[in-house]
């Protein structure tokens, strides 16, 4: 995937949970972080961000979006509005064996009390549900989600267990953000009630799936490449 239009500026502070304060040359400006966690990790003080114009900025207090951060020279996606069209594409890519045959049937798909990212189809008529988180922290290259504690999340995994116990196929995608991870696990020491409903949803097979992703910035646009399978680890 290519984002196009970008330029860079720099972080000054974030007001609030969807807004940040950045400058272009002497001018500060103010853009939309469309991501829920902390990020207190990338947004520092005088980090290098990326940014584009709005594509709609019609009723909005913004006129600038967010797309990523540098850390340690490399580029970390941090806009979770781009999460759909990546991982349909990944799905889409056959590089994940456990999604080979399928096809996305539905996106927003209701089930229980949750609407879940994707229905999944393939030629057999088996269905899988496939909920997608993005992850943007890395501490010594093992990849942690959530950054914030998350009931939304904790409810997900459930909905897929309870889907896996009903004859759906389940899934939760990790869309690991940057390339620096080699390893994956639920991050207890955050919130443990979603990392512990993950692991019930894990001993009853259903499919917990993290990938990383190699971000290159050229010119005015940033390249989303898929680049490895990571490990999941679930030790505490």
């Amino acid at each position: 995937m290519k984002i196009s239009n970008l330029f860079s500026g720099i972080f000054q502070e974030r007001p609030n949970r969807f807004t940040v304060l950045f400058k272009k040359g002497d001018e500060f400006k103010k853009a939309h972080l469309k991501d829920p966690g902390r990020l207190k990790e990338l947004l520092i003080p005088g980090a290098n961000l990326l940014l584009r114009p709005a594509l709609n900025s019609a009723g909005r207090k913004t006129k600038y979006d967010v797309i990523a951060v540098l850390k340690d020279d490399k580029w970390v996606v941090i806009n979770s509005g781009l999460h759909s069209d990546i991982a349909a594409r990944l799905v889409e890519s056959g590089k994940i064996k456990e999604f080979k045959g399928y096809f996305i049937e539905k996106k927003e798909y209701t089930y229980g009390g949750s609407r879940i990212d994707f229905l999944l189809s393939n030629k057999k008529e088996n269905k899988m549900l496939v909920e997608v988180k993005g992850c943007t922290l890395v501490e010594d290259r093992l990849a942690l989600f959530p950054d914030a504690p998350t009931t939304r999340g904790r409810k997900h995994a459930k909905e897929l267990n309870q889907a896996k116990r009903e004859g759906f196929n389940s899934a939760v995608l990790f869309l690991i953000m940057r390339e620096d991870a080699s390893e994956f696990s639920p991050n207890y020491q955050m919130d443990p009630d979603f990392s512990n409903a993950l692991f019930d949803a894990y001993k009853n097979n259903v499919h917990i799936i993290a990938y990383s992703f190699k971000n290159i910035f050229k010119e005015n646009f940033l390249e989303i490449n898929p680049y490895k399978i990571i490990k999941i680890n679930f030790k505490k």
